[in-house]
């Protein structure tokens, strides 16, 4: 083993540094590397290079699971457990993609900030009396779709939504802007939803508010909390 790390690192440090770092000598070394090769070192020899070979014609993307199936099929007996650890030895790993993460949701904004009204109470007597709202996005082959909606808590019905290439604003707003246009709520819906911004929840609560009151002359009053925001109409 230490004739193998020395002969590994040879083409990187001095042989003499290399065995005097290993405690053996240099005579030793060169005995060593002077032997005859085994059938079990030539064979795993012609393994890597297999295994090199699929894993660069897979551009880095598969693992020893994949490369002893690809192997397999190739009409190689050669175990799992073998090729991990050849791969291993000689730092072939497979290429994970990252993990695209995004977020709908900041908190860390200087709109103003009111009460939590509903306070993790998620019941409802009857329609239209809270609305629960949020944000997702879907993977498509055009890039991500954002979606919002807004849901009645008594009916657990999808009462407005909005779909949209970015996450301004706009987007909430047409989601609550639909829910009110098709359920025309009485005075005293509460809008919950969390306090993302974009670009806070305040603009999407009070123009679509606005818009009821013009359209109802109903009483307005605006809501945001920590954690949460909420709009009354």
């Amino acid at each position: 083993m230490k004739f193998r790390i020395i002969e590994d690192q040879r083409e990187t440090f001095p042989i003499r540094v290399l065995c005097d770092v290993m405690g053996v000598s240099a005579a030793g070394y060169y005995a060593w590397r002077g032997r005859p090769e085994s059938p079990r070192k030539t064979a795993n020899r012609a393994l890597l290079t297999e295994i090199r070979g699929l894993h660069l014609a897979h551009r880095g993307r598969y693992g020893a699971p994949r490369i002893h199936a690809a192997l397999r099929d190739l009409g190689h007996t050669a175990s799992r457990g073998r090729i991990e650890r050849l791969m291993r030895h000689h730092d072939i790993r497979a290429i994970t993609a990252r993990r695209f993460r995004t977020c709908t949701t900041d908190s860390r904004h200087d709109w103003p900030i009111a009460p939590n009204r509903l306070n993790q109470n998620f019941a409802a007597d009857r329609p239209n009396q809270v609305w629960l709202a949020d944000i997702t996005y879907v993977p498509t082959s055009e890039g991500w779709l954002y979606l919002a909606v807004v849901l009645d808590l008594f009916t657990r019905k999808i009462v407005g939504w909005a779909m949209r290439d970015h996450i301004r604003a706009e987007l909430t707003i047409a989601a609550l802007t639909m829910a009110i246009q098709r359920q025309k709520p009485s005075p005293g819906l509460i809008h919950h939803s969390d306090r993302g911004v974009q670009p806070g929840f305040n603009q999407s609560s009070q123009q679509s508010c606005e818009l009821t009151v013009r359209a109802r002359q109903m009483p307005l009053q605006v809501f945001s909390s920590q954690g949460f925001c909420e709009a009354s109409c």
